[in-house]
């Protein structure tokens, strides 16, 4: 009989083809408040950074480069997988003008927001994809597949036990909260992604390139502790996973995360690299094989798959998590987009999370940044068009944190 894990959900709900819009509502009311992009991270095991990574954080809109106008301050959020997790509460930024005027406060500023952005990220963006460069020229074991990605979500601020509440809505700069550790929470209400593929899709000229369900395995390796590798895996007619692909944890370059506080969703803009790993030897392929063919799917389960009992564990590899993705990705000529439903689970905590989320993927900027000579020029331009084009049909949702 096959071992039920810890992670068997009392749902009797099964796993449906994409969602349309009716079934939408109770999917996200039934997950919304247990994400957080911190876990996020761990779900893929640890975030490697490289060297000379970059990361920071700015707040888009502002009048003055410090100050934040008296309707912004820094709340207290209450998000069960974080509290689960570490016990204590974020922090967000939080407009009450958008209580009143909708998903954007309209301000008169003397620059438009995708150029500060541009402006911002440029000079970061351009050394971290310099030595990013120098990686993948170096001899590797791996395929390295360079990647920018702007996620959009809400940045959170873990909160300083020595800071006063109370001082921060009288005293709350950009200068302080620079110095703060940070994560990013990327799951969004369901209604707006709803919108996006309904209202936004239609008129950007975008074009739906492909529909996807596929589970990822996670699996750790017991001679490289800080990697993991990412199994992915299509679906055979006999209910099996088929392997297609075996990643390693991205290599993070550079991370630059951005409070918008006239929306109600922020914006963190992701330089990697993807490592395909293309030399395993017979028996590693072997191991991981067994673990993959072992695999059972089953949508009663956080992740969707579930193990024998003793069937964990390969060689030097074991099953550390597993998720269950649907997508829509939609490309045009300079970006491709996708709106996924992610179901997750990590089995050395023991917790599981389900998010909407969306992402793109720069690849035209990234593929002008591969040129031997970078026009620096044209990647600014490149780089504030696509901005623009994410601020305008992107970031306004209506308020979804309590």
């Amino acid at each position: 009989m096959a071992y039920i894990p810890p992670h068997k959900r009392n749902s009797n709900g099964a796993e449906r083809p994409w969602p349309t819009p009716d079934k939408l509502a109770p999917l996200f009311k039934r997950n919304v408040n247990v994400r957080s992009s911190k876990s996020n991270d761990n779900w893929t095991g640890k975030v490697v950074w490289a060297d000379q990574a970059i990361s920071k954080w700015c707040a888009l809109g502002l009048d003055d480069d410090t100050q934040f106008p008296s309707s912004v301050n820094l709340e207290l959020i209450s998000l069960e997988t974080i509290e689960h997790k570490i016990g204590e509460k974020r922090l967000a930024l939080m407009n009450s003008g958008l209580a009143t005027e909708g998903s954007e406060v309209k301000w008169d500023l003397p620059k438009s927001p995708w150029v500060y952005i541009a402006e911002n990220v440029l000079e970061d963006l351009i050394a971290s994809f310099d030595n990013m460069r120098k990686e993948m020229e170096s001899p590797k074991l791996e395929e390295l597949k360079p990647n920018l990605v702007a996620r959009v979500g809400k940045v959170l601020f873990h909160r300083s036990p020595s800071v006063n509440q109370e001082s921060l809505r009288e005293n709350l700069t950009t200068n302080m909260l620079k110095n703060w550790k940070r994560s990013f929470y990327t799951n969004v209400p369901v209604s707006y992604t709803e919108k996006i593929v309904n209202e936004v899709v239609p008129n950007i000229g975008v074009d739906l390139e492909w529909e996807k369900d596929m589970y990822q395995v996670k699996l750790a390796d017991s001679t490289t502790p800080d990697s993991t590798l990412l199994c992915k895996c299509s679906v055979k007619a006999d209910g099996k996973l088929q392997l297609y692909k075996v990643e390693l944890n991205q290599l993070r370059n550079m991370v630059v995360d951005m409070s918008v506080p006239n929306k109600n969703l922020d914006l963190r803009l992701m330089l990697n690299m993807k490592r395909v790993v293309t030399t395993h030897t017979d028996d590693e392929m072997q191991s991981i094989r067994d673990l993959v063919d072992s695999a059972i799917t089953d949508p009663d389960v956080k992740g969707g798959l579930r193990w024998p009992l003793e069937k964990t564990c390969s060689g030097k590899y074991n099953v550390v998590g597993a998720w269950h993705v649907r997508a829509k990705v939609y490309k045009n000529q300079s970006l491709r987009f996708n709106v996924r439903h992610a179901d997750r689970f990590d089995f050395r905590t023991s917790i599981g999370e389900a998010s909407w989320e969306i992402s793109l993927r720069l690849k035209k900027l990234v593929s002008k940044l591969k040129e031997e000579k970078v026009e620096v020029g044209s990647v600014s331009e490149m780089l504030e068009e696509n901005m623009k084009f994410i601020y305008d049909n992107f970031l306004s949702c209506e308020r979804f944190f309590t």
